[in-house]
């Protein structure tokens, strides 16, 4: 069920927005929609090179085990 969110604008912004949303034939509702889509996916996941690069780091996964299996043992604390 969709849900109505008020935004508040500069009028430059709005401007800008609504230009970009006309060129792409889309209401300025799923311009902003996809636009924050899109940057939540690119700045929240790791795309297939990244992931390869991690995979690959034999020192970064050494240590990622490790605090696997400290965690397992109880050893260290966590910190608010």
């Amino acid at each position: 069920m969709s849900k109505t969110v008020t935004l508040r604008l500069d009028e430059s912004i709005y401007n800008i927005f609504r230009n970009l949303a006309m060129s792409e034939n889309r209401t300025l509702s799923n311009f902003i929609e996809t636009s924050v889509l899109r940057f939540i996916e690119h700045n929240q996941f790791v795309d297939e090179f990244e992931m390869t690069e991690i995979r690959n780091n034999k020192e970064l996964n050494g240590s990622l085990n490790q605090a696997i299996e400290d965690a397992k043992a109880n050893k260290g604390r966590f910190v608010d």
